[in-house]
């Protein structure tokens, strides 16, 4: 049943997973490995490199009122050992230079006073 939703969202992306998918497939983020609409027990993550166990999901206006559920299935994810970012769609319409180096510093082994700025993501 997961398997066959997270096969119905791959052929339905909304614009902003089109455009994040661009940057992250083909190894093309610093030569690491992203999967979409990969299947972590009870949910479906929009985008996940498996190797370092992160989860970037791309959120639209609807996830303000499913605030108390994000936050549970984050917690779920977290619990399960991945680290999940929350990225607005304007922000990977409008900043994604931004919004890349900033998940290509939470890839890499960077010294904390290096990391580039973050863009404005969803707490």
């Amino acid at each position: 049943m997961m398997q066959e939703r997270a096969r119905s969202l791959r052929k339905n992306r909304t614009d902003a997973e089109n455009r994040m998918w661009y940057y992250l497939r083909n190894r093309r983020l610093g030569g690491f490995k992203f999967v979409r609409e990969y299947v972590i027990g009870n949910y479906i993550a929009d985008f996940v490199c498996r190797e370092k166990k992160l989860i970037i999901e791309v959120d639209g206006g609807q996830h303000m009122t499913a605030a108390a559920y994000d936050q549970q299935r984050t917690k779920d994810l977290e619990a399960v050992g991945y680290k999940v970012v929350r990225v607005w769609n304007n922000e990977v319409f409008n900043n994604i230079q931004g919004v890349m180096e900033y998940i290509l510093s939470l890839l890499e082994t960077v010294p904390p006073d290096k990391k580039p700025s973050s863009p404005t993501l969803l707490p």
